[in-house]
């Protein structure tokens, strides 16, 4: 595995440590609708909480949370959306970032709720 990869493993094992131990129930992980991708679905109180986590070494480039462009912004949406029906959920759904710079000298760990809303799609 890519080293890219160990680090993105590793920033989604923190980001579930964080959830867990602030009372979120998590639902599923790296929940997969055809190519789009939810890194972790989760519940807490009466809100179904879809993550996007972004984890990098370095953040003076680019923060990890500003990788996530309006096309991803779409797919992760797209992707809940599936989510919800497949479990016929009743909850609202807010999208959130966590954002996860690590590097031998240094951990970032930010939470961003309602990070990104759904847009309405002109026909």
């Amino acid at each position: 595995m890519a080293d890219h990869n160990d680090l993105g493993v590793l920033g989604e094992l923190k980001a579930q440590r964080f959830l867990l131990q602030n009372a979120y129930k998590i639902l599923d992980v790296n929940w997969q609708y055809g190519h789009k991708e939810i890194d972790i679905v989760a519940q807490n109180n009466q809100t179904l909480h879809v993550i996007e986590v972004k984890t990098r070494r370095q953040d003076y480039v680019e923060r990890p949370q500003d990788a996530i462009s309006l096309k991803k912004q779409q797919l992760i949406i797209d992707a809940a959306n599936a989510y919800v029906i497949k479990n016929n959920l009743p909850f609202p759904v807010q999208f959130d970032i966590i954002s996860i710079v690590l590097n031998p000298n240094f951990e970032k760990f930010e939470y961003i709720e309602d990070a990104f809303y759904p847009k309405v799609r002109s026909r």
